[in-house]
Parts: C-alpha cells; structure tokens; sequence
C-alpha cells in the first residue's frame, strides 16, 4: 500500500494532527485504537512528512460511525533516527536506533547528504550545520557504519552503509546536526 495516498489524519489543529483514516477501494475508514500502535504511529507520521509521534490516544479527535478499518497495521518502525540534546526538535546531536537502544553517530561516518536525508526524514527543513561536537560530547555507544546516502532518499534507513564494522569514533566526535526548518509535533487518533 502506498502510504501517503492511503493514509490521512482529519479532524485535527494541522496537517499533522487527527484521526488516522484509511483509504479503502473509494471511501475512508476509521483505524480502531486497538489495532495501531507506536510503531504504527511512527510509521504513519514519517511518511505523512510529520516528525515523530507526540500523543496517540483513542477518540481524541472525535468519535465516527462505521466504517472501520477491519485489519491490524502490522508495521516495523525497528531502527529510527533522532536529534537530542538541541535548541529545537530540528536540531542536536544525531542518534540512530537499533532494537532497543540509542546509539550516537560519528562525524566522520555522516557527510552533508546524510544531513540532507536526516533533515528531510524528521520534516525539518535542509540542513543548515553539520559540525561534530555541537551538542555535547557522549560516550559509547556509537553507530559502528557509515552512511552513504545519495542525498534524495526518503529515510535515512533506506541509505546504503558501509559493509564492516568501523570502531573508530572517540568521545567528542558525535555529529550534530541542525535542520533550517521547524517540525511540528504530530499528534494522532
């Protein structure tokens, strides 16, 4: 299913912000709460262009008669990236998740299309500095590949990485990153 033409959230304050509706031959059916779940949400919410899930609560947007979505979203949202530590939700110091936990990237494994890719993921505008350092110094654990983004893919997880493992990265050299756009908080059902 191509997601941004089956998908949609109305009834909400912004484009990302509703009650998540799903397209059915010709008509939109309501997604039951008991079959959608975070990693849904996330899933949803990068592909509409709107950040990262903030709220996902039953009924929050009103309640609707039938029709109801009769299948359960099965989606794997199991690696991710986020920006912590910064000024905004469209800056900080990049992370890239892997199972269960967080893990920072090194600037020498991340380059000005990786940024682009990391920006555009996050609907946070273009990147506008890339500089290793700039919000904070960590410890381990890092992201052991680097990435080799084109610069025009959708998701920084669809970027091909580099084949061995690289242990080279030392505290200090975490890569921040700020995005020229703002993102709103994307609230759902």
């Amino acid at each position: 299913m191509e997601l941004l033409k089956s998908v949609r959230l109305v009834n909400g304050t912004s484009l990302c912000s509703g009650r998540v509706e799903v397209k059915t031959k010709q008509s939109w059916a309501s997604v039951c709460e008991a079959d959608f779940d975070q990693q849904d949400a996330e899933v949803v919410c990068r592909e509409l262009g709107c950040g990262a899930p903030s709220v996902l609560q039953g009924a929050l947007y009103g309640e609707v008669e039938a029709p109801f979505w009769t299948k359960e979203f099965q989606c794997e949202a199991s690696e991710s990236v986020r920006l912590v530590n910064g000024t905004s939700l469209c800056s900080g110091r990049v992370e890239v998740k892997t199972k269960q936990s967080w893990a920072s990237v090194c600037e020498a494994d991340f380059d000005q299309q990786d940024a682009e890719v990391v920006c555009r993921e996050l609907g946070c505008g273009a990147p506008s500095v890339l500089q290793g350092a700039l919000y904070g110094e960590v410890e381990a654990p890092f992201w052991t590949k680097e990435f080799q983004c084109e610069g025009d893919e959708s998701l920084l997880l669809d970027c091909g990485t580099s084949g061995s493992t690289r242990n080279t990265c030392s505290p200090g050299k975490a890569v921040g990153l700020t995005c020229s756009g703002k993102r709103e908080t994307t609230v759902l059902f």
